[in-house]
């Protein structure tokens, strides 16, 4: 159910009714006729206390860092040059298009330019499918940089933006060059399109993916593929300049002109690093964020069947949702046993509220003071639902409340442009924090902050499971028993592993294909 949903949603196509608050569910009473839902008053006000304490107290919160030993030993070096296509004859032209969300289209256009080496192809550049979700008319060139994409990969992959004038008459279609996900499976081996779309490729000359995704697995497959893949999400996929200009606005109004010549923030930026005011103060030190991914819509909501505390009008307003939204799905569970709600929540299966996410955040240290950007989509409940967090977490920013409207207008109707604003501020914040980990955003920005991070990027993966085991003693467990269980849970997942066999190369790029691992020295080791 998880992996069908979430290939559904996973971009920012926010809305706000006010700057810097998500819009009420669609169904909602007017605000002043509901009160705001929590589920942990308990805790919600030990918390508070504890935070009041911590404000006057000098001690900040721990997880502004990660582990450095020994993350800070695995370097980028995806860029590396490993073969040539010089020389090789062309079998021919691949056409991709890509369904989803921005993120979705990321991996999608990493797997192709894996597939077209793979099968010695040219590939024009990929096309984006229209959906009637996201209403986006974007296309390639409306988000990433073209020429660079070409340019950094054409040692190793033929890449051109059209498809040659000989060919745009043909009926792909007609001439059976056309493959859909039913011809691929999920996570398809390099094997399955030496076998299936070759023989296609070399009778037609060209061929056409459609709705091409998630359709090449991670193992097993040939290093220099891996390593390609990884070349073209860190290196050849940057965005436009429109699009840097307006991330970086965004980054020097929250970190109040601070800056960075980090790596990650030059990969992000380009050129458009702000510089700071000539009046700023640099003894004041610098000024850190969080940005938090919270995956808390409404479909998500629904399709989780999931108790979240709204009563009666909540569980009636859900169950609408799904009838109208997920018919096929709900058909096909009929003849299954029915989980009741709460055990979903002890299984880990429910999406974190806004009020858990507070409760994690406090529960980490960070003081009410820390300044929060709120990435995603529509918060199911608007500012009600968001009212535990904001108790707690004043400091709350988001795209709409940061820019005016007229900064934000060029990006309004373009959901895949507003997502990509939000990849930039959420992998250069000073922190990421993460509710789902399934969530496309959150993986690719995770394994972009690994990285480009340099040790330096800490990620906050909460274990939903365990997280619910410590929340259903809400009404008994004290407020320093909470922070150890929740602080303990968080380390535990911030361990600097390499990647797992058949794990996500972009979630995961701490691997011989993508990254390459420095000896430490004897001082480092002794630490």
């Amino acid at each position: 159910m998880v992996s069908v949903f979430h290939s559904t949603n996973d971009q920012d196509v926010s809305a706000t009714t006010r700057p810097g608050w998500p819009k009420e569910s669609r169904n909602s009473q007017a605000e002043g006729e509901r009160q705001a839902v929590r589920m942990y008053v308990r805790l919600l006000s030990l918390a508070s206390e504890a935070l009041a304490q911590k404000n006057n107290e000098q001690a900040d919160s721990g997880f502004w860092s990660e582990p450095r030993e020994p993350a800070s030993t695995w370097k980028p070096c995806a860029d590396q040059k490993l073969s040539t296509t010089t020389g090789k004859s062309n079998n021919g032209y691949i056409l991709v298009s890509a369904n989803g969300g921005l993120n979705q289209q990321r991996v999608a256009i990493c797997n192709a330019v894996a597939v077209a080496s793979l099968l010695n192809a040219t590939l024009v550049i990929p096309r984006f499918l229209y959906s009637n979700v996201w209403k986006d008319p974007s296309q390639f060139g409306d988000i990433y940089q073209e020429d660079h994409f070409i340019k950094t990969l054409q040692d190793e992959v033929d890449i051109v933006k059209e498809v040659p004038r000989h060919l745009r008459s043909i009926d792909i279609e007609a001439i059976g060059g056309q493959i859909t996900d039913a011809d691929l499976e999920k996570e398809a081996k390099p094997e399955d399109y030496l076998r299936l779309v070759l023989p296609l490729l070399r009778r037609n000359g060209v061929v056409h993916l459609l709705g091409f995704g998630n359709r090449l697995g991670f193992d097993p497959i040939q290093f220099g593929l891996q390593r390609l893949r990884c070349k073209c999400n860190f290196h050849s996929l940057k965005f436009i300049p429109k699009i840097q200009q307006m991330g970086s606005l965004l980054l020097s109004r929250i970190k109040k002109f601070d800056t960075s010549d980090s790596m990650l923030d030059k990969q992000l930026l380009g050129k458009y690093i702000p510089d700071p005011p000539t009046n700023h103060d640099f003894r004041r030190g610098r000024s850190k964020f969080l940005a938090l991914h919270l995956r808390f819509e409404e479909d998500m909501v629904a399709y989780s069947q999931c108790d979240f505390g709204g009563g009666k009008d909540e569980e009636i307003e859900l169950r609408a949702y799904r009838d109208a939204h997920f018919p096929l799905v709900l058909e096909r569970l009929k003849g299954s046993r029915s989980v009741l709600p709460a055990e979903l929540r002890k299984l880990g299966r429910c999406p974190l509220t806004p009020e858990e996410a507070a409760l994690v955040l406090a529960g980490l240290g960070f003081k009410s003071s820390t300044y929060i950007y709120l990435a995603g989509s529509q918060i199911y409940g608007g500012g009600l639902r968001m009212q535990p967090l904001t108790s707690l977490y004043p400091n709350l920013v988001t795209k709409e409340s940061l820019l005016t409207p007229s900064e934000l207008s060029p990006f309004k109707n373009f959901s895949s442009q507003m997502a990509a604003l939000d990849f930039i501020v959420c992998a250069a914040s000073d922190v990421f924090a993460m509710t789902d980990s399934g969530s496309q955003l959150s993986s690719l920005v995770s394994g972009f902050r690994m990285y480009y991070g340099g040790g330096q990027a800490p990620v906050i993966r909460p274990n939903k499971k365990r997280l619910a085991a410590v929340l259903s003693e809400n009404g008994t467990v004290p407020w320093g028993i909470f922070e150890e269980r929740v602080r303990k849970m968080i380390m535990e997942g911030q361990g600097s592993r390499p990647r797992g066999y058949g794990r996500s190369i972009y979630r995961q790029p701490r691997s011989p294909e993508c990254m390459c691992r420095q000896q430490q020295t004897q001082s480092q080791r002794s630490r």
